[in-house]
């Protein structure tokens, strides 16, 4: 059977854990919480994003989660609650289901993403600049 992307959104939701900007922002700063953005450099570079965050493009996660990848980030076998977002809270939650089904156990998401934060006042920063080569 043809899933559409609601279904696989309702699937995600049905099995992930979805915080919201206030609960995200009690979160924020704790030493045991990584906020990683799953937004386009593109994205961060326009509209900021949340301060300290660990930038992980969603094209990149699996390759970046998984330890026997040549791509893996140390920063993913730490022991921390990854609190993932995007711009809207779809990308993120599929990307969190991703992140569990390859056994990162302490996963959630922004339900709403950047837009939700952003919208709640809380605080932004700018993304750094990309550095050419």
């Amino acid at each position: 059977m043809k899933k559409g992307y609601k279904d696989l959104l309702a699937e995600a939701n049905a099995l992930v854990e979805a915080v919201d900007a206030v609960e995200a922002s009690r979160l924020h700063g704790a030493s045991n919480v990584l906020f990683v953005d799953l937004r386009d450099p593109r994205e961060r570079e326009r509209e900021g994003t949340i301060p300290h965050a660990f930038s992980c493009p969603r094209g990149m996660l699996e390759f970046w989660i998984d330890p026997d990848s040549p791509y893996h980030k140390p920063v993913f076998a730490e022991d921390r609650l990854f609190l993932f977002f995007c711009a809207s809270g779809w990308r993120s939650v599929l990307a969190t289901k991703t992140a569990l089904e390859m056994g990162l156990e302490n996963v959630c998401h922004l339900d709403g993403g950047f837009t939700a934060w952003r919208t709640a006042g809380l605080p932004v920063e700018a993304a750094p600049a990309k550095t050419k080569a």
